[in-house]
């Protein structure tokens, strides 16, 4: 592979990129929410691109989720394809009426005769210090709701890759982008790609136990398994990279090579992701796993903002270290 082909980008440039390309690509393509245009969001991911495609394309939207959102779902529906930016996931619960009653069920509804090749943008993820109403990872909410499609990169091959196929997919598409993986970097090819829906990505292989992990929890695992390689235990590290459609085959699969397997995620644990995938591990591999599927999601708790609280809400490489020694029976 030539060396212009292995740069690197971080998450927030490979988002960027993956929605330039989009724009020049399809004109249809317009992108609107608060502070998207001049400020680029408050992360900067998408600072540029109103210099590139002009204010009629990246449009600033007043405070009002549900209105934009709802404009987003009858611009879809009328022929364009807009990405929908929600500052922070906390506020998706504005958005719920939009996306739950009208944009998963239209295509329903009417037979086939209407869609909405839409994608809402927005973010997940504790441990930045901003409380309880701006840290909330509700992407299970989501997942829940047949019409939806939910999707949540890792890295930022995964980031440009599953945008691109968000954006041309003709179904309502919830894209997840943990706030706290903004600055991370990872290879990029420079040439065109997509990623399909419902492929996991195994990102380490091991034998010994499986570790199922999303979004940013990914590179907490990738940490945790170095550990564990260390006593000798070698752990799988398996991305689904899209909760809906998931791809219960090779989560399956890899559990009964394993016979060990754990789930890990920073939502909440309670009726959320982690107890879905355990459920598809432990009916899909019940003859060969060797002890029950663990779970390790966020504390039950709203995300405190003292610093030295809100750290021990989530998982961490150390956390899940020591629950998958104590699976292995190495405590």
């Amino acid at each position: 592979m030539p060396e212009a082909a292995q740069r690197e980008l971080t998450f927030a440039q490979a988002v960027r990129e993956a929605l330039a390309e989009e724009m020049r690509r399809d004109s249809r393509v317009c992108i609107f929410g608060e502070d998207v245009a001049e400020a680029g969001t408050p992360f900067k991911v998408l600072a540029g691109l109103v210099e590139e495609f002009g204010a009629e394309r990246v449009l600033d939207t007043p405070i009002s989720e549900a209105g934009f959102t709802g404009m987003g779902v009858g611009a879809a529906m009328t022929g364009l394809r807009p990405v929908v930016d929600i500052m922070f996931g906390d506020f998706l619960t504005l958005t719920m009426d939009q996306m739950v009653n009208q944009a998963a069920k239209v295509h329903y509804m009417s037979g086939g005769t209407w869609k909405v090749p839409m994608v809402l943008r927005t973010t997940l993820g504790a441990t930045r210090r901003s409380a309880a109403q701006h840290s909330q990872s509700l992407h299970a909410w989501l997942s829940h709701v047949p019409g939806l499609k939910v999707v949540m990169p890792s890295t930022p091959y995964d980031a440009k890759g599953l945008l691109k196929t968000a954006i041309r997919d003709e179904n309502p598409v919830v894209f997840f982008e943990d706030k706290m993986m903004f600055k991370l970097k990872g290879p990029v090819p420079v040439e065109e790609y997509t990623i399909p829906f419902g492929v996991a990505d195994i990102k380490r292989q091991g034998e010994d136990i499986t570790i199922v992990a999303t979004s940013s929890m990914v590179q907490v695992a990738l940490g945790a398994a170095e550990l564990l390689e260390k006593i000798g235990i070698s752990a799988e590290v398996i991305d689904p990279r899209t909760t809906w459609p998931l791809d219960e085959k090779t989560l399956i699969e890899s559990a009964k090579k394993t016979s060990r397997a754990m789930v890990v995620d920073e939502g909440y644990g309670r009726y959320g992701v982690t107890g879905e995938i355990a459920s598809v591990i432990a009916e899909g591999a019940f003859y060969n796993l060797e002890a029950p599927v663990k779970r390790m999601g966020a504390m039950h708790v709203p995300i405190p903002f003292s610093p030295p609280l809100e750290d021990v809400t989530v998982p961490t490489d150390q956390t899940i270290f020591e629950a998958a020694r104590a699976l292995c029976g190495k405590e």
